[in-house]
């Protein structure tokens, strides 16, 4: 399970580019909301022990538990459905020992965790119908019962990473092509279906910022769009070097208290404005690199199932980075999707950081690893060195 590793073998690039975003994200917190930066602090001490003993474990022998991971994850839903703490008009939290948790956050790595070995086993009849529609049905029972919180974002997110993974993992282009021949009518479809008639196919709610990022100058929606217009404003008002951490001008986003959820859902315009331009692009080369890693040491990870998991993580910080940036921007309309290691939100943070550690563990197992009886692994089987 816990193995000893060569300290040179160990992946510090990945560990001091976590530490520069981590401290990023303290200190935007904390000028977000000062109350709420000694958690952040605590968060982040919490994940990196975390991080660090995840990445003493063989993430093979993690993963041979793959099935009893996914139950797991289902188990964890379940007791959302049951138990849930209502926040905001959705029910994501459960309670445990006067802390709020929320297994979303927890559950998006387990899916991860689980495609990345079951690919791989079935890597001989990926392509085949039977296989993507078993796929589909064990993405599917997890993500209907968040998105059943409700939590739309996160459904949609973590299918992007299950096709990113699918992909990576070897899906034929002649199945691709057809699955996009059919998804993308019924997506053009379902949002004509939301923008044009009443029908309950998204909560109200979220028809609502879907009709404000499209009609925001629309008496109706005018209100629900001063929050992205002000954070859109807060940023530009940062030029290029910002106003400074902690400013005390009564500015248009962080001090003026005009965004609301300002330390999660758009910590990118307390960036923009007291960091600037220079800040917002040193905060996304950061993500950048980061996901860079992960993607680099998918391509050198001992077997499939290693680099899918590398993959997996990598596209999910992206997507969420992307989202969160877009929707700050008021390129894309507001979803709730915090910014990775920035964002205030401590189950996110830990869950991530146990994905980052995973992905520590198999940057320590290079193509040539050989187990304790000298057997060497690749592509996950096994070969006598004579073999090889």
């Amino acid at each position: 399970m816990i193995r000893l590793y060569k300290i040179k073998d160990y992946n510090f690039i990945l560990v001091l580019l976590l530490a520069m975003i981590s401290i990023v994200g303290i200190l935007l917190v904390g000028s977000a909301n000062a109350e709420l930066q000694s958690r952040q602090i605590g968060g982040v001490i919490f994940g990196f022990l975390v991080m660090f003993v995840i990445s003493l474990i063989d993430y093979s022998w993690l993963l041979h538990f793959y099935v009893p991971v996914y139950l797991v994850n289902l188990g964890l839903l379940l007791l959302v459905i049951i138990f849930g703490v209502t926040r905001l008009g959705a029910a994501r939290w459960i309670t445990i020992g006067g802390f709020q948790f929320q297994p979303t956050e927890l559950s998006k790595i387990l899916i991860i965790l689980f495609f990345s070995m079951y690919f791989m086993i079935h890597k001989e009849d990926l392509s085949t119908w039977r296989r993507i529609f078993r796929s589909l049905l064990y993405l599917g029972l997890p993500l209907f019962m968040i998105l059943n919180q409700p939590d739309l974002k996160n459904t949609i997110t973590m299918t992007i990473v299950f096709s990113c993974m699918y992909f990576a993992a070897g899906l034929s282009y002649k199945k691709i092509g057809i699955i996009i021949m059919v998804i993308v009518p019924l997506v053009v479809g379902a949002v004509f279906l939301i923008v044009k008639t009443d029908l309950p196919i998204i909560d109200d709610y979220q028809k609502k910022r879907v009709m404000t990022f499209l009609n925001p100058e629309d008496d109706e929606y005018s209100e629900s769009a001063m929050q992205q217009q002000n954070s859109i404003m807060a940023i530009g008002s940062g030029r290029f070097s910002g106003k400074g951490l902690n400013n005390n001008e009564v500015s248009t986003a962080n001090k003026g208290n005009f965004v609301a959820e300002i330390q999660n859902d758009f910590i990118f315009a307390v960036a923009g404005e007291e960091l600037g331009f220079a800040g917002c692009v040193g905060i996304v080369l950061l993500l950048f690199l980061i996901i860079f890693q992960c993607f680099r040491t998918g391509k050198r990870a001992k077997d499939r199932s290693g680099s899918l998991f590398c993959y997996g993580i990598g596209t999910l910080i992206a997507v969420q980075s992307f989202i969160n940036i877009s929707v700050a921007t008021g390129i894309l309309p507001n979803t709730g999707t915090t910014l990775p290691f920035v964002s205030y939100g401590l189950t996110s943070l830990v869950s991530l950081f146990i994905g980052m550690g995973i992905v520590l563990n198999i940057s320590l197992q290079r193509k040539q690893y050989f187990d304790y009886g000298g057997e060497y692994i690749y592509e996950g089987e096994t070969y006598k060195p004579e073999e090889t």
